[in-house]
């Protein structure tokens, strides 16, 4: 499934740092993974670490998002209301 996704780089932890099921299928892809190796890997490869740094912005931006309860519990029923609730959220964060 992930080779497929429409992005060019995968931003994830030391949790996605798998060979076989992660880095080799979105090599082959093309595409770019930016996930820091295990300590306990044996062949410690590289990453982009400051693009790695950007993906704690994004945590917590969701961080944040989260606080506003309707989003959190999704209170809205259809997907177009609850976008706009999520487009108000973020609004709000970015003035603050």
């Amino acid at each position: 499934m992930l080779p497929q996704l429409e992005a060019d780089i995968l931003l994830a932890d030391k949790g996605f740092d798998a060979d076989q099921r992660v880095l080799i299928p979105w090599q082959q892809a093309g595409k770019v993974a930016v996930i820091p190796p295990k300590a306990h890997r044996k062949v410690q490869r590289d990453y982009d670490k400051d693009l790695y740094k950007a993906r704690h912005l994004i945590e917590n931006f969701f961080a944040r998002l989260k606080l506003f309860r309707a989003i959190a519990t999704r209170y809205d029923k259809t997907a177009r209301n609850f976008l706009a609730a999520v487009y108000f959220a973020a609004t709000l964060i970015w003035l603050i």
